[in-house]
């Protein structure tokens, strides 16, 4: 546990982690899942509307949390993928990292709309059976079918896999993904009734959470770019290894 907290609050992965997490979840607020969610916490409870307001919050919490295990086996093999890669092109490490600046700059142009022509979606049409039972692979067919229309913030995410050079940083920083993908699942099941109101409200204000998000992917993207992320990266390292807990 205590290498496992060390190499958590280097200083790469103190600054990545939260970056992975906050992707997460503007990939929950964009229009790839937000308008679903009431259709994807019925699918993977076998509840109808009504049911899901009234409260059958243990089943609702079930399938939800197996519903997120399913996507998360996916993204995680990503992570680990991605992460592993940047192991063998390590050698080539900053040339990477700013092509991958660039990449990611163009990814956060494509999310906030500002690529005409480019900003539409692809997803699968799959379903597995309804019910808790179907909930896992449903969380395994919105990974897979989904990853194209969620592609800029999971892309920006495998990137700084990449940039961690490790297959176990590269799942890490995916785990972080899907926390900020998840919870937001989890909350609607807990609360559904606020959430569904809460929901209409981002809806209404849909392009202002693209526009943000788009423009977190291209700050970040710049960072790659200039080398700024390896310094803050350095900076961190630095803090945290200067910081001492007193007893």
């Amino acid at each position: 546990m205590s290498s496992f907290g060390e190499t958590v609050l280097t200083g790469s992965l103190a600054l990545a982690v939260p970056v992975a997490a906050l992707a997460g979840l503007v990939s929950f607020l964009s229009p790839c899942v937000l308008p679903l969610v009431p259709g994807y916490l019925g699918y993977v409870t076998g509840l109808s509307g009504a049911e899901l307001a009234a409260g059958r919050r243990g089943r609702l919490v079930l399938g939800v949390l197996l519903f997120v295990l399913g996507f998360s086996v996916v993204f995680v093999s990503y992570g680990l993928l991605f992460g592993g890669l940047g192991t063998l092109l390590l050698e080539h490490g900053e040339t990477i990292t700013r092509v991958l600046g660039v990449v990611t700059i163009g990814l956060g142009l494509l999310f906030a709309g500002w690529l005409p022509g480019l900003s539409r979606d692809w997803r699968t049409e799959a379903r597995p059976a309804v019910g808790l039972a179907g909930a896992p692979l449903l969380g395994a067919v919105f990974g897979i079918g989904w990853t194209p229309c969620m592609g800029p913030t999971l892309a920006a995410v495998q990137a700084l896999a990449i940039t961690e050079a490790s297959a176990g940083r590269g799942a890490l920083l995916s785990f972080a993904y899907c926390l900020g993908l998840g919870v937001p699942f989890l909350v609607a099941a807990l609360a559904y009734q606020r959430a569904t109101r809460w929901f209409q409200w981002i809806r209404q204000h849909q392009l202002a959470v693209m526009r943000i998000g788009g423009i977190m992917l291209i700050v970040l993207g710049v960072l790659l770019v200039t080398g700024q992320w390896s310094e803050l990266m350095t900076s961190m390292q630095g803090w945290i290894g200067g910081f001492e807990v007193a007893v």
